[in-house]
């Protein structure tokens, strides 16, 4: 019997052994465990060209993907532009731009690790994420590696920490503090209810506007936070904000979910007003309800395709012909980055020198052509921050109304 179930056993093993070789390995024997897939955005060029890399990583994938996608369609905009128009000189080298991207999911472990994957696999002297986790988890290494981080994100700490390589593209959010703790305090209440997004930039946002909405004589009488990453229903969270009756929501973090948030917040009976961080877009939450109506009385960031600078129509039109949508400021902030860094690469006589690059950024701003102003720039400071003015709107029956702010 013993000799029986040996032999069965043998029989068995050696099934599994060729099953297993009959199995086809669709897998890609070049990608480690969990290895970020990556899209690139070839160049084609002609005899004589060179090719500079430009890297990004950013959430592609998850809650966050609407948002990281928008950023990225801005830097892809403006690469087609530059390549499509036969590239750009340096030196008497003339250079076309691939794009490699990869997603983090929003997570910055996966940020560093895919920075270290760009600069590994094509040597990518710039880097852009849309997230202040991100910006930090690549500044642990970016000046040894020697790279620029194209920093998408308002949050004033990625450029306090004196990094010389950090390039922080939209302006810093402290600045809308004040703006939007006074029309919320003179149109709702001194209530606030706080609910924005779990991360690190929800945290250091609420961190900032809760102690200076006490100490514009309002109350805090809620303060939470919600994974997007995770929570998708939102019924608990805010049924007990409700019960301690705010005249403001405090919420923010990716449009959609913000969105949806603030729709159970009406479904629930809630009519006052929001303040809406500035990662959301009031349009991108539009979209997802399909009315302004939802978000009567919020104040956020005003919509760029109600903005009025140089270039603004024209890349909302092309934008509108690429991708079948509006743009946001995640889109037109980082086409405008984009062209910026390649005009600063001809300042600096190369494509590949992140230090003399970063050197001549002003050089970049204003050699930047006036039809590629979707917003505009004024200058970069010493910190690497660009320099632009606040856009404030309101939604005020049903439609977006611009709130002139003190500069």
């Amino acid at each position: 019997m013993s000799k029986l179930r040996l032999v069965l056993f043998v029989m068995m093993v050696s099934f599994v052994f060729v099953l297993a070789g009959c199995i086809e390995n669709t897998s890609n024997p070049d990608a480690g465990e969990g290895e970020a897939e990556a899209e690139t955005q070839e160049a084609d060029t002609e005899e004589g060209e060179k090719v500079v890399n430009i890297g990004y990583s950013g959430p592609l994938s998850g809650a966050a993907a609407y948002y990281g996608e928008r950023t990225l369609n801005g830097v892809k905009m403006a690469v087609e532009e530059i390549n499509t128009n036969g590239g750009f000189e340096v030196d008497g080298q003339t250079y076309k731009i691939e794009l490699n991207s990869l997603d983090d999911k929003y997570l910055p472990n996966e940020t560093a690790a895919n920075a270290k994957r760009l600069l590994q696999e094509n040597d990518t002297p710039i880097i852009f994420t849309p997230h202040s986790g991100g910006v930090k988890a690549m500044q642990v290494f970016n000046e040894k590696e020697k790279f620029i981080i194209g920093a998408y994100t308002s949050e004033p700490g990625v450029t306090a920490e004196g990094n010389e390589l950090t390039v922080r593209i939209p302006p810093r959010y402290d600045g809308y503090m004040d703006p939007f703790t006074t029309y919320a305090m003179e149109n709702f209440g001194k209530k606030i209810a706080a609910i924005p997004t779990a991360s690190q930039y929800g945290k250091d946002w609420t961190d900032m506007l809760m102690p200076h909405w006490e100490e514009a004589g309002g109350e805090v009488v809620y303060n939470s936070s919600v994974d997007f990453s995770k929570d998708t229903d939102f019924f608990t969270m805010v049924t007990n904000a409700l019960e301690n009756d705010p005249d403001v929501m405090f919420i923010g973090g990716p449009s959609e979910p913000t969105a949806k948030l603030a729709e159970q917040a009406r479904k629930l009976g809630f009519e006052g007003g929001f303040i809406i961080m500035d990662q959301a877009k009031l349009d991108e939450m539009k979209s997802v309800t399909g009315t302004y109506e939802t978000f009567e009385g919020a104040v956020g960031v005003l919509p760029l395709v109600d903005a009025e600078y140089p270039g603004t129509d024209q890349f909302v039109e092309k934008y509108r012909q690429k991708f079948d949508e509006d743009p946001g400021s995640e889109a037109g902030f980082n086409y405008i980055a984009t062209h910026i860094f390649k005009e600063a690469m001809i300042a600096a006589g190369t494509v590949d020198d992140a230090e003399a690059i970063r050197e001549h950024m002003q050089a970049g701003i204003e050699a930047l052509p006036e039809d590629k102003q979707v917003y505009t720039v004024s200058k970069i400071e010493e910190d690497g921050g660009f320099v632009t003015g606040l856009s404030v709107a309101a939604v005020e029956n049903g439609e977006i109304k611009s709130i002139e702010v003190d500069q």
